[in-house]
């Protein structure tokens, strides 16, 4: 028989995290999500279905208060949506996956879902944003093959383009940490109130990552001067054979060091052999015509569960038996 609570304890909660939720990209690390939920004082509340003391579904959300509604934890927020990627609905079986959305307490929008997280019974869902990746492994992992698949037209503009820019004198460095704070300014110069990081909750959670990511050796910082001047940073993340770009800044005086960074990326992608670089979601008017791979993530939004509101006794954290 399997039964339905509520868990808001931090502790037990990441417990619960850690044994249910799938890991298959840096977003599902636990450390990863309780960086923005410190920043944003966020509490889970956790619908956790078990069986005879086994984990048969989690639906792992936080309270929304701004959105007067739920998202999956920690719940970090941008203009009332959450940004965090790759987000994950375990359940053991259609029925548990359900009773879970049947135990919501209020209205929730679950965004950016993998596609093997959304139900195969019907469950309304939609296309939230599209993610774009890049396969080294698609291309030999060659940085040459790969720019092989422009035309000959694009491939000489973009000499041309690069061209400008090394010959005002083009270096790199890596790994400098003081640099990751330049893309929070740089950032919020080009994007004003627009920007993630002019909210003080996200750029503190953005902070809390960048360090723990750096204590773990898995942050990487790129940066790259034209004339000695800083032109464009980066914060990336690798997770074993995966790299995510993060974030980044340019600096609007060198036209086409956004392209540059990025083949950059891709090239030490191929290097290092990895399996994926991820880009993340949104265009910004580039990754289409880079190539990249489109991968379609999905939102769902649930209304209050009947059930739970029938059962009052799972809001006070007993158990609900089914």
């Amino acid at each position: 028989m399997t039964r339905i609570r509520v868990c808001e304890d931090f502790d037990e909660c990441r417990l619960i995290w850690q044994a249910a939720w799938p890991t298959a990209c840096l977003f599902d690390l636990w450390p990863v999500r309780a960086c923005f939920a410190d920043a944003f004082a966020a509490r889970p509340f956790f619908l956790v279905a078990e069986s005879q003391g086994k984990i048969e579904g989690l639906l792992a959300l936080s309270y929304l208060a701004e959105a007067r509604k739920y998202g999956l934890f920690p719940g970090e927020t941008w203009q009332g949506k959450t940004w965090l990627e790759q987000n994950k609905l375990p359940a053991s079986s259609p029925h548990i996956f359900r009773e879970l959305l049947a135990s919501v307490p209020g209205p929730a929008q679950l965004r950016y879902l993998t596609r093997e997280a959304v139900p195969a019974d019907g469950y309304p869902v939609a296309v939230d944003e599209v993610g774009y990746l890049f396969f080294p492994g698609q291309h030999d992992f060659s940085f040459e093959a790969y720019m092989g698949q422009f035309s000959g037209k694009t491939r000489k503009k973009l000499a041309q383009e690069q061209s400008r820019l090394h010959g005002q004198g083009v270096s790199y460095r890596h790994d400098h940490w003081p640099d990751a704070g330049l893309v929070f300014s740089m950032n919020q110069e080009a994007f004003g109130e627009g920007s993630y990081f002019s909210d003080p909750r996200f750029l503190d959670g953005f902070e809390r990552l960048v360090a723990w990511l750096a204590s773990n050796n898995m942050l990487r910082v790129t940066t790259i001067l034209v004339g000695g001047v800083v032109a464009a940073v980066d914060i990336g993340a690798r997770w074993e054979s995966s790299y995510t770009v993060l974030a980044g800044g340019t600096n609007h005086e060198f036209p086409g060091i956004a392209k540059m960074i990025n083949f950059h990326h891709i090239q030490w992608a191929c290097q290092q052999r990895l399996e994926v670089v991820d880009f993340l979601c949104s265009d910004f008017g580039w990754k289409k015509r880079f190539h990249l791979t489109p991968r379609p993530l999905y939102e769902m939004r649930v209304q209050a569960g009947q059930a739970f509101r029938q059962a009052t006794a799972v809001v006070e954290g007993r158990l609900r038996e089914y």
